[in-house]
C-alpha cells in the first residue's frame, strides 16, 4: 500500500512521518510549511479543510486521513509486523490510545496551542500574553507528570515496547526545547528515552529528511 503524508518539518506530522519510516511501507511527502501558511491556501484546503497536518493520503481512498492519533493508530494496524501497536492485550491497546489521546489533545492542543496559536482561544489579542502564559504552565505540568510516569525503568513509554507513542514523545521533547525549557536537566528518564530514539534508523532518516534537530 502507498502513503501520501501531508507534513511540515518538526511539526507533530514528524510522528506520522516516522510511523510510516519504522513500518518501511512506501510513501511520498507533500510539504505544507506551516511558517508560509501553506496550511491555509485553497489548494490544501481542497484536500484537508481541516487546515492541519498531518494528513494522510491512502492508496484507492478519496479522502485523506486526519488527525494524528487515528494517522498513527491506522498505520500500525495495517502493518502488524512492525509492531507499533500492542495487539494482544486490550489494555495495553487503551494505554496506548490514552497516551495518544492526551497528547494530543491536552499537551498539544490545550498547551501548545495556547503558547503558538492564542487567537485560536480569543479573538481579543490582549488576551494573546495570558493565554500564553497559561499555554506554558499547562506544558510544565504536563511535562513533570510525563516524566514522572517514564521514570519507573521502562525503556519506552509503553512498558510493553516501543509503539507509535513514542515518535509523539519525541516531537513534544523538541518542542520543550523550541519553548527554552531544560529538557536534559528537568526531564531526565524522558531525556533518556529521546536519546534512545534518535538512534533508531527510522527516525534519524526522518530527521535528516526535516533538517530539524531534537534541540528544536
Amino acid at each position: 500500500m502507498t502513503y501520501r503524508l501531508f507534513y511540515s518539518p518538526g511539526a507533530c506530522s514528524m510522528a506520522a512521518h516516522i510511523a510510516l519510516q519504522e513500518v518501511q511501507a512506501p510513501f511520498t511527502l507533500e510539504l505544507v510549511d506551516l511558517s508560509a501558511r501553506a496550511h491555509y491556501r485553497p489548494e490544501y484546503l481542497a484536500i484537508n479543510p481541516k487546515a492541519r497536518v498531518p494528513a494522510l493520503g491512502i492508496a484507492g481512498q478519496p479522502r485523506v486521513l486526519t488527525e494524528l492519533p487515528a494517522i498513527l493508530m491506522y498505520v500500525a494496524q495495517q502493518h502488524p509486523t512492525a509492531e507499533l501497536l500492542p495487539t494482544d492485550d486490550p489494555l495495553a491497546t487503551a494505554r496506548c490510545q490514552e497516551w495518544l489521546n492526551w497528547l494530543s489533545g491536552w499537551v498539544h492542543s490545550a498547551g501548545f496551542g495556547a503558547i503558538w496559536r492564542p487567537e485560536r482561544f480569543s479573538n481579543d489579542a490582549s488576551d494573546y500574553d495570558r493565554i500564553r502564559a497559561q499555554g506554558r504552565r499547562t506544558v510544565i505540568d504536563a511535562y513533570g507528570a510525563i516524566d514522572k510516569q517514564l521514570a519507573d525503568g521502562r525503556r519506552w513509554a509503553l512498558a510493553g515496547g516501543y509503539s507509535v507513542v513514542d515518535p509523539f514523545l519525541l516531537v513534544l521533547y523538541r518542542w520543550g526545547n523550541r519553548i527554552g525549557l531544560d529538557m536534559h536537566a528537568d526531564y531526565p528518564a524522558w531525556s533518556a528515552i529521546s536519546a534512545a530514539l534518535v538512534e533508531r534508523p527510522a527516525v534519524q532518516a526522518v530527521l535528516r529528511a526535516e533538517a530539524v534537530s531534537l534541540d528544536g
